[in-house]
This record gives structure tokens, sequence and C-alpha cells, in this order.
């Protein structure tokens, strides 16, 4: 089952000739969230191969211009490609007023409807769920209401061995019961215990988002053990008092909050646009956490399952 995330979108306020404002693709068991939606991102969406009628719901961090400018325009074009399917966004106050303005002027008559839950930027909080995920808020330090976002696996059903059923010959109701993480008593009365019989399939995996923000302990120590966390990082290392006075992050901040959370790899995005290429920026992260990787546009970071 896929768990990955396709950058499609990595510059700051400005956009550039490489990059566009901030957006990324989910794909989670084959389920699409978008998280931000900075200005083309529905261009952004076909170029990569992203289908928008698969977005399931939509996560804005903030209401600055760069990450959400583009939602507007794929609400609109989402109907000419016959969504049906409700679109839930989930976006900070006062968002909703700006949506029920749009809808008013330009969307009146949608085929599908558009269902806003607010997020609470100052709680952790569980957002979304289904069978197999929870979208967790995390509260970041920008000049205005942030929020990131947690994406995070449930534990997956166990498995039992085959070869134990054939061992023991357990019948499907003892199958079940094991399945449920209960032991199995036998006709013979011997109970087996469960940890003999299943196993887990593979470890929950994780994906943090961390838009704009200032350095945060208490946001990377909400994502520990991550396996993959995406880190603004808008200013190289010596930048920092400009970073701290406009609410946003170093190259060492990001690896900071990565080495902070026990992150298998850093993702940094996020780029002024002072800065033509973003190669120095990573070797800077990577002084700090040596796994860190850029947010190239274009490019999928897969997280594989692991037992």
């Amino acid at each position: 089952m896929s768990f990955r995330v396709t950058i499609l979108g990595s510059s700051s306020a400005k956009p550039t000739v490489s990059r566009h404002p901030s957006a990324q693709a989910v794909d989670i068991h084959e389920q699409y969230y978008l998280v931000d939606a900075g200005e083309g991102v529905q261009q952004q969406l076909v170029r990569y191969g992203v289908n928008p009628l698969k977005i399931r719901a939509v996560f804005i961090s903030h209401l600055h211009g760069d990450h959400v400018f583009g939602l507007f325009p794929l609400i609109s074009t989402l109907a000419l490609y016959g969504r049906k399917t409700p679109l839930r966004i989930f976006a900070p106050a006062p968002f909703g007023e700006i949506l029920a303005c749009h809808l008013r002027y330009f969307d009146s008559e949608l085929p599908y409807t558009v269902a806003w839950t607010e997020v609470d930027t100052t709680k952790h909080a569980l957002l979304m769920e289904n069978r197999t995920l929870e979208v967790w808020s995390i509260p970041l330090r920008h000049r205005v209401p942030c929020a990131g976002f947690l994406f995070r696996e449930k534990e997956p059903p166990l498995n039992v061995e085959k070869f134990k059923i054939a061992k023991y010959g357990l019948s499907i109701a003892q199958i079940t019961a094991a399945k449920r993480g209960e032991a199995v008593t036998l006709e013979s009365g011997e109970v087996i215990p469960n940890a003999e019989l299943t196993y887990r399939p593979y470890a929950p995996r994780s994906y943090a988002y961390l838009s704009d923000t200032n350095y945060s302990a208490k946001a990377a120590g909400l994502c520990k053990g991550v396996d993959l966390m995406y880190h603004e990082a808008t200013y190289a290392a010596a930048e920092q008092r400009a970073a701290k006075d406009r609410g946003h992050s170093t190259t060492a901040d990001a690896a900071k909050a990565a080495l902070k959370a026990g992150a298998r790899r850093l993702v940094i995005g996020h780029y002024s646009s002072r800065y033509k290429d973003e190669a120095q920026l990573v070797d800077e992260a990577r002084t700090i956490f040596p796994e860190s990787y850029p947010a190239t546009e274009g490019t999928t970071y897969s997280i594989e399952k692991e037992r």
C-alpha cells in the first residue's frame, strides 16, 4: 500500500522560473490529500500525474496567499471534471468567509459540496480519520495563525502465520480471535499466546508537514519518530535574525527540528527567491542532519513498509 509525498511547489512568497508556491500531494493507500495550495497548483497536479478528482481532502496551513491562492481555481475546475463527491477543506479561520465569497460569486452551482472544517492552530488535535489513517494538527509559530499536519497510519490488523494455522489446526473462529489480538484455546485446553500466532504486517508509517514557522521544539516533539518530515527552510543559516523576525526558519532550524523529532528523513523547502540553487541550503542542513533532501518540484518521496 502506497505512502508517498509528491512536491508540487517549493517557493516562498515569490514564485520563480523553476519554483511554484507551496503545495504537496500526499498519497496514502491510493487516497490523495492536497497540503497547501499555492498559485498554479492545478497545473502542477496535472504536470506530475496526480488526478485532481482523486483528492479526498485539502489541508491549508495558514491564510497567506502563497499557500492558498491556487485553491479557488481548483474548486472551479473540479466541477468541470465532473466531481460529485464532497471536498473537505481543513483550514484556519476566517477561511470560511473567504470560501463563502468565492462560492457566491464564482461557484454558486457546484455539482459537489465543499465542506470547511476549522483548524484551531493552538491545539494538537485529531482533524480527520478513516479506517487506516489519522491526520493531526501541529501548532506552529508564524506571523499569522498557522498549523502543520501529521499524517499517521493506524496500526494494521494482525496477520496469523500460515504455518501456525496448520500446526495447531486452527478453526476460522480461532483465526478471527487471533487477529483481534486474543490468545487461542485449543480443544486440548492448551492456551496459545497471541504473540506465538500473529505478526504485524508492517510498522505504521508517518509524515509531518511543518509549514511556515520559527523553530519550535514543541512542534518537533509532537512528530516524535516520524518517518519523513517536511520543514520550511526559507533562509540560509546566516540569516537567523531575518528568519526570526519574519516567522520563518533557517536550514539549521529545520535540521534541529528533525533531530528533536528523531525523524528518519528531512525534506526542506519554501526557499526564498534569493537562492537560485537550493543545493547550498541542503548542504547546510546536512551538516546537522545528514538525511536532508530538497523539496524539488516533481520529486516523490516514498515511505516503504517495514516489519
